[in-house]
């Protein structure tokens, strides 16, 4: 199920940085006063009663002159606008209602996606309701005055905000038995030509130009009688090169991608080989734990050896060391070089998100691990492992019942973790464990 986007639109030092970190509950943003400071696209999850939304801070105006504020307020909009499910459009109230408010306003008026309208700053409700109501003169409904450096009011936009959310089963994906496999990557590496290949048609729009692919776009595939949905995904960039907005916001494109998906391929340049970008990308899908597939593309692009591949694999685990299971192919989008041998490998990787072990099995595992190696102990107290049981699949995910939850150190989970795996494989697919202590109802 994918989650409802919530973007915050404004002119610069109304405060939505301020708000951004209220709802957030941390400092993620940098609060400052002076304007611009807010220089990437930050998110957060944020719940509220029952709802679940990504909350996008939005920065990046800088206000070298009027004109140069309201080209960048237009654009933030814009990309909002393509991007979010309900917008914020934060005004102050001790700036009042200006220009360049106005102009921004009809854009989101005329764009029909649903516009809260908020008024910062408002310290005061008794004295300063008369200056509010100046912002009904917008024409984009009643404004709702909130004060995000004190928290009151929030409760009031938080609600109307989720009012505009859809309903649970129209943004549900979970009866679509389709396994759901969203390709990801930077710009330029063949995301958009990938696809093309498979459905066989030009569905995506295939340029050379970095940041074609806009928005996430679902593609059925039919192969050997099975469906599968591809979401395509604008790229992620190096902080440095994230000069637009739209950049920014296909980190988001890519969060909620990932969300979406069952698998995630993350697909490589073989002729650059694996970057900072593709680890940051494996990380957003290792976090919510992904099926994932290393695509290599370009391997027609590169001259080989008996060696390279193994090169290649190396390279790719010692960046990616934190997820040895993620499964390696080598492609090429242009030739269509083994793509028919991805589908094989989405198929694998669906059936080991899924597999279910008999607790019995899993104990007799766990008891011949422990047998082997002893559990660490501290201070005169050993570590005691009872039980282990699986209690759910995509990611699969175990509870093991211990005596101290101190004592399970980290590399005895990762021990007791590949001993499943050398039992079960599970290739190209995270394991998560729960540690608790026996009596804990939780």
């Amino acid at each position: 199920m994918s989650k409802p986007i919530v973007a915050i639109v404004g002119r610069p030092n109304v405060g939505k940085s301020t708000l951004f970190n209220s709802l957030a509950g941390e400092m993620i943003s940098i609060v400052k006063d002076t304007p611009g400071v807010t220089r990437d696209r930050i998110y957060a999850e944020i719940d509220w009663l029952s709802h679940q939304f990504t909350l996008i801070d939005t920065g990046g105006i800088e206000p070298d002159s009027n004109d140069i504020i309201l080209s960048q307020m237009r654009e933030q909009a814009q990309i909002a606008i393509d991007t979010a499910d309900v917008i914020i459009f934060m005004t102050d109230v001790k700036q009042g209602l200006v220009d360049a408010d106005s102009k921004v306003c009809d854009m989101l008026r005329r764009s029909r996606k649903p516009v809260v309208l908020v008024v910062n700053k408002v310290d005061n409700f008794n004295k300063m309701m008369a200056d509010v109501y100046e912002f009904y003169n917008l024409g984009i409904g009643d404004p709702i005055p909130i004060s995000a450096s004190g928290r009151t009011g929030l409760g009031d936009m938080l609600d109307q905000i989720v009012e505009h959310f859809p309903e649970p089963d129209e943004m549900n994906d979970e009866e679509d038995d389709r396994p759901k496999v969203a390709i990801v990557g930077k710009p330029n590496v063949g995301k958009s030509s990938i696809i093309n290949k498979l459905s066989g048609d030009s569905r995506a729009i295939v340029s050379n130009i970095a940041g074609t692919t806009r928005d996430a776009i679902d593609t059925d595939v039919e192969f050997d009688g099975n469906h599968y949905l591809f979401i395509d995904t604008a790229g992620l960039r190096r902080k440095s090169k994230v000069k637009e907005d739209l950049e920014r916001y296909s980190v988001i494109r890519t969060v909620t991608a990932v969300e979406r998906a069952d698998i995630v391929v993350i697909v490589i340049d073989a002729t650059e080989g694996v970057t900072e970008q593709d680890a940051k990308i494996a990380g957003i899908a290792h976090d919510n734990g992904k099926g994932v597939i290393i695509a290599v593309n370009k391997w027609d692009a590169i001259e080989k050896n008996d060696k390279t591949v193994y090169k290649y694999q190396e390279d790719i685990r010692k960046v990616l060391s934190y997820m040895p299971y993620a499964e390696i192919i080598f492609i090429s989008a242009m030739t269509g070089q083994r793509l028919n041998k991805l589908f094989e490998m989405i198929d694998i990787v669906v059936n080991n998100q899924n597999m279910r072990i008999e607790t019995g099995t899993l104990n007799q595992i766990m008891t011949e691990a422990v047998a082997l190696q002893q559990p660490p102990s501290d201070k005169g107290k050993r570590l005691r492992l009872y039980y282990i049981t699986q209690v759910s699949v995509k990611p699969p995910t175990f509870v093991i019942f211990v005596n101290d939850k101190k004592l399970m150190h980290f590399s005895y989970t990762r021990y007791i973790e590949n001993k499943i795996r050398e039992a079960f494989g599970f290739k190209g697919t995270s394991l998560k464990f729960i540690i608790r202590e026996r009596g804990e109802n939780k």
